[in-house]
């Protein structure tokens, strides 16, 4: 079907105004918690019979009250909360308190402002307290944050100009890769039919390069080992141009390993074709970025993809792309279903354009997965492709109406929610298998209501038009979608509790001697009262050969 999709504003005869919420956190007199309660949500276990859709075990409910109280509150895993700022900061906040906080208890999360402001006042220690977080819990959501300008120091009033937030991440987080994944609703045509998948190399390249401003001379770049052996000349070159700039990066290759590992699990699990991009033909240095992926694949993969049939389209053999060629193949492979891994930079062009074949960066994820360097245990981070979307908060800020599309935002914090809950449950399955159980069914009823806001007509203007809703408007019909989906999972009334149904309900109750039958219970129903007391019946059991015995071969245990 077409992508543009007719408004619908008053779908399911509920208007998208009749949700409002007018406090930062969730009262007892909310429209939503007034919902919730009204459909029986604080029922117990003991009264309310789940539907099929939603098992005992992962029944909760909403409520203001503490989850140490008869309420069902689920106590979300530990998480930690990056928070930017903008338009992307507002967003978050409103939609944390509507859809969030009503159904789980966030007080293990720990939360950390990377405001421009606060680095500011902290002198970045609030980013080196983030990342050592980050570490320890292994699950993190983070916002979009601002990388000042030169400009921005001066208009914000920094006491100096802050690097990007991201870099000390993936160094601090041991980055192996960032993934980066198409998005798509079921039901809305977007650019790429199937799903894409893009790991792109966490680390090195240009983005942690060295350089300086220079004139003529020679430069050198040395190389000292640190077993003591004599240093190496990576590169000599005389500059004759009065005005030079000398660029120093390197790549780092030990965690290729782990990242072709984690490529082509990926791609096995979502069916799709995996190619690797270099442009190994010129910079002949990432030749080892190809030879190491490739003999992964041949030695450990190559047999499950063709038994799959995933080889077809790529001739049998896990096919290496120049970046200029998956360039123009990305725009020709418009029916998805294929994965690249690429260096740093490469992975960052190339997915910037993977976002605008599909529709926009707001259309595809951006996951870091990194490793504890003590445990090995996997570190993973979510965020938005993009940024903090200064010209919506602008118009915000002037009190002009706004319409952002918060669906890169919300996968990114499904899948940290997910991954909290995962390796809680992986610590200790016996004892987190219900949060991990109600968080995955929260997770998930969550992105169906997002996406059916979306296809009912009611979604952002970027998706239905200028008729489509503001950004509260947007974000009040889906915690209203959202109320409902959960609350339909469980019956609103307690099912009767029934007497065992009529004998004549059965089929073969129609070959039943009625006269003959009344003729031996009056054999026993002495006194003709209707009834026959405990010593009549056992005879009556007995002389039918139907009574109960005792096991004669049975013996007491050895133990």
């Amino acid at each position: 079907m077409a992508l543009r999709l007719a408004s619908s504003r008053f779908a399911g005869n509920v208007s998208k105004r009749s949700v409002v919420f007018t406090s930062s956190s969730p009262s007892s007199s909310s429209p939503l918690s007034s919902l919730l309660l009204s459909s029986s949500w604080k029922a117990t276990a003991s009264t309310v019979a789940p539907s099929t859709l939603f098992p005992t075990s992962q029944r909760f409910s909403s409520s203001t009250s503490s989850p140490t109280t008869t309420t069902n509150k689920v106590v979300a895993p530990p998480m930690v909360y990056i928070a930017g700022e903008e338009m992307t900061h507002y967003a978050m906040n409103i939609i944390v308190d509507q859809w969030v906080k009503p159904y789980f208890d966030t007080s293990q999360w720990q939360y950390f402002d990377l405001s421009c402001k606060s680095r500011d006042e902290t002198n970045d220690q609030v980013l080196m307290d983030a990342v050592e977080a980050g570490k320890v819990v292994g699950a993190i959501f983070k916002e979009p944050t601002i990388t000042p300008s030169a400009l921005q120091v001066k208009e914000m009033g920094l006491s100096k100009s802050f690097g990007s937030p991201n870099g000390a991440m993936r160094r601090g987080w041991n980055g192996i890769t960032i993934s980066r994944d198409t998005i798509h609703i079921d039901g809305i045509e977007l650019g790429y039919k199937n799903r894409v998948l893009f790991e792109r190399h966490a680390v090195g390249g240009e983005y942690s390069a060295g350089w300086n401003t220079v004139g003529k001379g020679t430069l050198i770049t040395n190389y000292i080992p640190d077993d003591g052996s004599d240093p190496i000349i990576v590169d000599k070159r005389d500059l004759t141009d009065d005005h030079n700039v000398a660029v120093i990066y390197h790549n780092p290759y030990d965690n290729i390993k782990d990242l072709a590992y984690y490529f082509f699990d990926r791609c096995l699990e979502s069916n799709v074709t995996p190619y690797i991009v270099t442009k190994k033909t010129v910079f002949k240095w990432q030749e080892g970025f190809w030879e190491t992926m490739k003999d992964i694949f041949d030695k450990e993969y190559k047999e499950q993809f063709t038994k799959a049939g995933l080889l077809e389209r790529s001739g049998g053999e896990l096919q290496h792309l120049i970046s200029d060629a998956a360039t123009m193949q990305l725009i020709r492979w418009t029916e998805g279903g294929f994965g690249m891994a690429a260096h740093n930079y490469d992975g960052d062009m190339l997915t910037d354009q993977i976002a605008q074949v599909h529709r926009s960066p707001g259309f595809i994820t951006s996951n870091l997965i990194g490793k504890c360097s003590d445990t090995g245990r996997i570190i993973k981070e979510y965020e938005a492709s993009h940024g903090t979307v200064t010209d919506l908060w602008n118009d915000h800020l002037a009190g002009k109406e706004t319409s952002l599309n918060p669906l890169g935002l919300i996968e990114a914090l499904i899948g940290a929610m997910n991954h909290a809950a995962k390796l809680q449950f992986d610590a200790d399955p016996t004892a987190h298998r219900g949060m991990y159980e109600k968080t995955l069914n929260y997770t998930s009823t969550l992105r169906l209501a997002l996406h059916n806001t979306f296809r009912y007509g009611q979604g952002t203007r970027d998706m239905s038009g200028p008729t489509g809703y503001t950004t509260e408007e947007f974000v009040d019909k889906v915690a209203w979608r959202l109320g409902r989906y959960l609350a339909d999972q469980l019956e609103k009334d307690s099912p009767p509790t029934l007497d065992e149904p009529d004998l004549t309900y059965r089929r073969d109750f129609t070959n039943v001697d009625m006269a003959k039958l009344h003729g031996m219970f009056d054999k026993y129903d002495k006194d003709g009262s209707g009834k026959v007391d405990f010593k009549d019946f056992a005879k009556m059991l007995v002389k039918m050969g139907i009574a109960p015995r005792k096991d004669e071969n049975f013996k007491e245990p050895d133990v």
